[in-house]
């Protein structure tokens, strides 16, 4: 196993609970195993998984492990370096095996899977024009960020953009756990009309009881959650309707795809997102998707908030949906 570092600069700054971040930096795993070379990303976003430096001293401590099983056991507490080993060796079996990642995952023939359009926290004649140039770009799901300004402006937002795009669109706002629960109860009433697919992290993501209590008419979905909380935890409180899952921050291509498999299995929808990753891990998350049956549609377009990428982007978006590489394996080989 070879670990070369990387840095890659945003297309604007990200906010974060920590602060804010201008560069997303990592490290390249790179693996030979079963005759083949792989490549896996692992970009570590502390809130979400270890920090840069646990993440590189897990994996140079992961280089001493017997097999590659006793790898991935030594990297259960970080899940970055965790995801970029298991991404690398998803990579080299399928390239061994002459297949795509998600076909190598049990997945079907699939070529598209369905992304949603983000809008961002903007007033309302901004955020209809935003709205409006997604639809017109062939997106057919739209998730809006609320939370950032008094509740009842976003009741304004919310219910401006569902009667610019109308009853067809599928619309989700996300909160980013920014409410009390007094608030989250006021919105749920005032977005009662906008016919929501799901309302995303309303509240802090320690507060499960609070979640389950919420849930009702307008689906309850958890992202932040998930990083305070194992999957079988939320499960087991029937705090959510919807998981939102992150290879990164979950540990890898694996375990992102057992957790929507186990949501489904729960009565749970799942959708697959990214913590602004650099190319390989997307493209990653875009096969895993790929293998679920019938995927809801995912929030992988996030490509455009890097200003520079590992690779040229090997899953393009194209009519609201992401396009699924045939090639053998994850994505193009990284030089390294």
């Amino acid at each position: 196993m070879r670990i070369e570092p990387f840095s890659l600069a945003l297309s604007r700054p990200l906010s974060t609970a920590r602060g804010t971040i201008d560069t997303r930096d990592g490290f390249l795993v790179f693996v030979e195993c079963e005759g083949a070379r792989g490549v896996g990303e692992a970009t570590p976003l502390p809130g979400w998984t270890e920090s840069l430096d646990d993440c590189r001293t897990a994996l140079e401590r992961a280089r001493n492990a017997d097999d590659w099983e006793a790898a991935l056991d030594s990297l259960h507490e970080t899940p970055a370096a965790r995801h970029g080993l298991a991404l690398a060796l998803c990579d080299a079996r399928s390239r061994a095996a002459g297949v795509p990642l998600y076909r190598n995952l049990d997945g079907e023939q699939r070529e598209h899977v369905p992304v949603n359009a983000t809008i961002g926290d903007d007033s309302v004649e901004k955020i209809v024009d935003e709205a409006a140039e997604a639809i017109e770009s062939g997106f057919a799901t739209l998730k809006v960020k609320v939370g950032a300004r008094a509740v009842a402006e976003d009741i304004e937002r919310i219910t401006a953009v569902r009667g610019a795009v109308g009853p067809e669109v599928e619309l989700r706002a996300d909160v980013n756990g920014a409410w009390s629960h007094d608030e989250a109860r006021a919105a749920l009433d005032g977005f009662a009309a906008a016919n929501l697919a799901y309302l995303e992290q309303p509240l802090p993501k320690d507060d499960l009881a609070g979640h389950a209590d919420l849930r009702g008419e307008v689906p309850i979905a958890l992202d932040e959650s998930l990083a305070a909380h194992s999957v079988e935890r939320v499960l087991d409180t029937d705090a959510a309707d919807v998981l939102v899952l992150k290879p990164m921050a979950l540990g890898g291509p694996d375990r992102a795809r057992a957790a929507a498999l186990a949501a489904r299995e729960a009565g749970c929808g799942a959708v697959l997102t990214t913590t602004i990753d650099g190319a390989l891990a997307r493209t990653g998350a875009v096969h895993v998707t790929a293998s679920l049956p019938d995927p809801l549609p995912a929030g992988l377009a996030t490509a455009d908030r890097l200003a520079e990428d590992l690779v040229a982007d090997p899953a393009p978006i194209e009519d609201g949906h992401v396009r699924v590489p045939q090639r053998a394996g994850n994505a193009p080989l990284v030089d390294g």
